[in-house]
């Protein structure tokens, strides 16, 4: 069963690393949380190595880019790994083909024009039109503000009809914007395989963004075995992910579940949580109110 914590530094003497999500952890997509920040700065003043796992669909550099606009300074981690540079990599290496077709809004153009150092001189993968295209790049809805997974129903029943697979960039199904829920590349995905359509992943909880993580981690000098805790709001990608590779867990409650678990966002109700995550069969580690 899992136990609940009041703050990370209970438990993170038994960390080398950490896998922390970013929406509903370290921040609500418009401002950082002051308390998850500073936890994270006091673990790595320990010397842990923080890792920010996120399913963004852009490259790492531009959700750095997208923290320190929040204001999440720099000290609270080591490395980014998105969603976005794994499915980067499959993209490059022509996992839906050398001609695609982007759906997703214009803040994701980096995918495409970040070219990652490994891939120089090759990456000759086009953006084309729907009716040119040999597969789909999906990063999100176009207007992801107003848009729903419906809108894009035509659509996605020619392009199954055509065959064209489809690389989700971002496995999320939805995120909160400040108070305002929106639908993720997910979403999209989700419903284009109801309708027969084969979409490929690689955020969590899928094996690729992990293996890049681990990767990231060796390179910053730990063990080819670091022990590592995950950190998410996410029962069916940060959860379910950590569960798939053997990682334990610290599940927050506050995030995209919140209403779940009691009137207290700091403090689950146990009785509530077991019911919760049990439904689900999911059994976190940990479990903690909010991040701190």
């Amino acid at each position: 069963m899992t136990r609940i914590i009041s703050s990370l530094s209970e438990i993170s003497g038994s960390y080398d690393a950490l896998f922390c999500d970013l929406w509903g952890c370290l921040h609500n997509g418009v401002a950082p949380f002051p308390e998850a920040v500073a936890a994270l700065q006091g673990f790595r003043a320990t010397g842990g190595k923080v890792v920010l796992l996120t399913n963004a669909p852009r490259p790492a550099r531009y959700v750095a880019q997208s923290l320190a606009r929040m204001g999440v300074p720099e000290e609270a981690w080591d490395v980014i790994v998105s969603s976005g540079d794994a499915a980067q990599d499959a993209m490059f290496a022509g996992a839906v083909g050398r001609r695609v077709w982007h759906l997703g809004p214009e803040k994701d153009e980096g995918f495409f024009t970040e070219v990652p150092p490994e891939w120089q001189g090759q990456a000759d993968v086009a953006r084309v039109s729907f009716d040119e295209a040999e597969g789909i790049v999906c990063t999100g809805p176009f207007d992801e503000m107003n848009e729903v997974p419906e809108d894009y129903r035509a659509r996605f029943l020619l392009a199954k009809t055509r065959g064209l697979p489809m690389l989700c960039a971002n496995p999320d199904i939805v995120v909160d914007m400040g108070e305002t829920r929106i639908y993720c590349a997910g979403a999209l995905a989700a419903l284009y395989e109801e309708m027969g359509g084969e979409a490929l992943f690689f955020g969590k909880p899928h094996p690729p963004i992990y293996e890049m993580a681990r990767r990231r981690l060796v390179a910053l000098g730990l063990s080819d075995e670091p022990r590592i805790l995950a950190i998410g709001d996410g029962i069916n990608t940060d959860v379910a992910g950590g569960a798939g590779e053997g990682i334990d867990v610290l599940f927050v409650t506050g995030g995209l579940a919140a209403d779940q678990f009691g009137p207290d966002h700091r403090n689950p109700d146990a009785e509530l949580l077991a019911t919760w995550l049990a439904a689900r069969q999911q059994d976190p580690a940990y479990t903690i109110g909010l991040l701190r």
